[in-house]
């Protein structure tokens, strides 16, 4: 298998060679990451960091907590209210985190590795009561498209390597840990991303192929149990992927790679992956949202046969620590609305759908295949 995945890498650097597609009708996806991750933990763990010395506010991940069921049924609400011209409500493409830091085992024995798995629940003092469950009824309605996130969206290696060297960074990961909170990345870039360590030289700071192949096999299994199913579509942590990350993925049977903001055609690599990238950014928890900006943003995408892929984190549904919730509802609601009167032949689609489009030049939707022409650019 080593050597199969070797020989999948060589052809993989190619990838950037391959033409792109333009479709010849409007589409639109929205893409989310960091489901399921923890951050702070509500007021009680905001207070005890606090108290702990750090000033907490300046910045709106320090905000960042996790969804609640409240949460997530105003979104499946939102998108239940709209529908595109096949009468289908646009479906969000939410990428998951698959296992939070075992804070109870990490503390308690020094478990430095301790990792619970979402399928096992939150870790010790979170509390979200019925967040799954609305997570798998805005599946079923058609709402959700869970895709892969990661295992962890830091660097385990960067993080155990300051947890044994005992300075003031091992010092800071103890007080967030001791109030349930994993770390806060603004104020510890050093921590890096799951693939990537960002204190490594720059040639040297993703990790090799068999460090990745058992974080994205532990996460592939995570998946599974928790969505009975795996995964189609996967999107890096920090969008930091490389070769090696996007072949372990085909291994496994993702088909289609998201990557980071880029007015790119979506192309196939020669794994036969398809690789998108996020034309469009609406994150309203960090940024002032200019509507007619996006608008002509999404016009520009379908004049050029783009499709308009918006990215759009979990942060900016999050109501726990500040109400980023209400303004994004609001925000997303007129962007949705505007798009429908412009463009009545919309249609909203999902990464699975795209990839069925690019390959066979139609899709399913309400029960019907719709047919959207696709060529190469």
């Amino acid at each position: 298998m080593i050597k199969r995945l070797r020989s999948i890498l060589e052809g993989a650097a190619q990838a950037s060679d391959e033409s792109g597609l333009r479709f010849h009708r409007p589409l639109l996806l929205l893409q989310s990451d960091d489901w399921g991750r923890v951050g702070v933990r509500d007021r009680e763990g905001w207070e005890e960091l606090r108290g702990a010395g750090l000033d907490l506010g300046q910045s709106p991940y320090d905000f960042y907590s996790l969804e609640t069921a409240d949460d997530v049924r105003a979104l499946s609400g939102l998108l239940k209210r709209h529908r595109d011209s096949v009468g289908r409500n646009p479906p969000m493409v939410m990428n998951f985190i698959m296992a939070n830091v075992d804070f109870k085992s990490a503390l308690a024995w020094g478990d430095k590795t301790s990792l619970l798995a979402l399928s096992d629940g939150l870790p010790d003092g979170w509390r979200r009561p019925n967040l799954f469950e609305t997570y798998r009824e805005g599946i079923e309605e058609g709402v959700f498209f869970p895709a892969l996130h990661g295992l962890t969206h830091f660097c385990a290696r960067s993080l155990h390597r300051e947890l044994n060297a005992r300075g003031e960074r091992a010092d800071l990961i103890e007080k967030l840990w001791s109030a349930r909170t994993p770390y806060i990345y603004w104020r510890m870039p050093w921590i890096g991303y799951e693939y990537w360590d960002a204190s490594m030289e720059a040639n040297e700071r993703f990790l090799p192929l068999e460090e990745q192949r058992v974080l994205i096999d532990r996460a592939m299994e995570g998946y599974r149990k928790f969505f009975n199913e795996m995964p189609f579509s996967a999107c890096a942590p920090g969008y930091r992927a490389n070769a090696v990350t996007r072949a372990t993925w085909f291994e496994r049977g993702i088909r289609v790679a998201q990557n980071g903001p880029a007015r790119r055609l979506p192309y196939f690599d020669e794994m036969g992956m398809l690789h998108t990238f996020r034309t469009i950014e609406m994150e309203p928890a960090v940024a002032l949202v200019d509507l007619k900006k996006i608008i002509d943003e999404v016009e520009t995408c379908f004049q050029r046969g783009l499709p308009a892929i918006i990215a759009i984190h979990s942060i900016n549904f999050h109501s726990t620590l500040r109400d980023f919730r209400s303004s994004t509802i609001s925000s997303l609601d007129a962007l949705l609305t505007a798009v429908e009167r412009k463009w009545p032949d919309v249609h909203y689609i999902t990464d699975a759908d795209l990839y069925r489009i690019a390959s066979e030049g139609f899709y399913f939707a309400q029960g019907s295949k719709v047919q959207v022409g696709a060529a190469a650019a």
